[in-house]
Formats: C-alpha cells, structure tokens, sequence
C-alpha cells in the first residue's frame, strides 16, 4: 500500500467543513460528522484500555474491533456505502456468549469501576452507546444500515461483560449498586 496521507495539514477545512469520502464537503457539526468522531473516540478509548494488563484474548479481540471500528467509520463517511455485515456482528455475539458463560449470574446492578482496566471497558462502554445513539439520529434523516446500528449495540454490551470479567481476572470484585437511604429517610 503507497502512502495515503502525505499531507495532514490540508487547511480545507478552515472553513467549518470537512471532506467525505465521497468527495463531497459537509459541516463539522454535521450529524455524520458526530458519528464519526464518537466512532473515533471510542475506538482511542479501546486504545487507552488497551494499555492494560489483560488475557491476550481479550487483546486480540480488542485489536480485532479496533479495526473494525475503523471499518465503520469509513461506512459513515461514505454515504451509501456499507461495510458490516452478519459476521461482524456475529462474532460479538459469540465472545459475549463465550465471556458471559464463565460468569457468575448478575443478582444486582453494577456501577462502573473494580480494576482500571474494567473502568476503562466501562467507559468504552457508554461512547458507544453515544455512537450507537448519534447514529440513530443520522438513520432519521439519512440510510444507514441496520448492521451497523446492531453493530454499535452488540458492542457496548460485550464492553459490560468484558469489564465483569477482567475484573474477575484481577481478583477484583464488580461494583455493586446499593440503595443508600434518601437524606430525609437518614436522620
């Protein structure tokens, strides 16, 4: 592969726009534009939890979505163009099978937290359901695959079930939701 970007610096978007992969312009606060970034920063946010201790499992099947991610990307700056399908979606359905069997069952809600690496998934987890929520809004006013949508939402549920389990490979306990008394109810 030659080199595709020889020049980061273009100022063609001084101007409040950005290019698509089609070669048409749009505002950077277009709504496509929205899916992208939050795309893009779950995708660091995978990068930073990345840098954590973890089963190489886990690593490879991050990695995996990383690219992934970055594959649906180039669907939403490509109007029209589609890039998911079953299998990517078919595949986290299996890791959360796979991951989910080795788990005790959930008798109470968690909060996010335990290791820092779970922390992390935990955060993954909420970007994506932001993308996952901007994307819907971009499929009111534009088509976007059905795959993608089931994509996002697959994902942020495999980022709950991998926090439950590296925490349970670091020994750590999740963190349980607890009802605490309401301030009139304490006194």
């Amino acid at each position: 592969m030659g080199n595709r970007l020889t020049k980061i610096t273009t100022r063609t978007g001084d101007n409040g726009t950005t290019g698509l992969g089609d070669g048409s312009r749009t505002l950077k606060n277009a709504l496509r534009i929205t899916v992208i970034g939050d795309l893009d920063e779950l995708n660091s946010m995978l990068g930073l939890l990345l840098t954590e201790p973890m089963p190489e499992a886990a690593r490879t099947t991050l990695n995996r979505i990383q690219n992934e991610l970055f594959d649906l990307g180039g669907e939403i700056c490509i109007p029209g163009h589609t890039v998911m399908t079953d299998a990517h979606v078919m595949f986290l359905d299996a890791e959360i099978g796979r991951l989910n069997a080795t788990l005790p069952p959930l008798k109470e809600f968690i909060l996010p937290g335990g290791s820092r690496a779970a922390a992390c998934c935990h955060l993954a987890r909420t970007i994506a359901r932001r993308a996952e929520r901007a994307l819907v809004a971009l499929a009111q006013d534009a088509p976007v695959s059905a795959l993608a949508l089931q994509y996002l939402n697959r994902l942020s549920d495999f980022m709950f079930i991998l926090a439950r389990t590296l925490n349970r490979n670091a020994g750590v306990a999740d963190v349980c939701w607890q009802r605490l008394p309401s301030p009139s109810e304490s006194h």
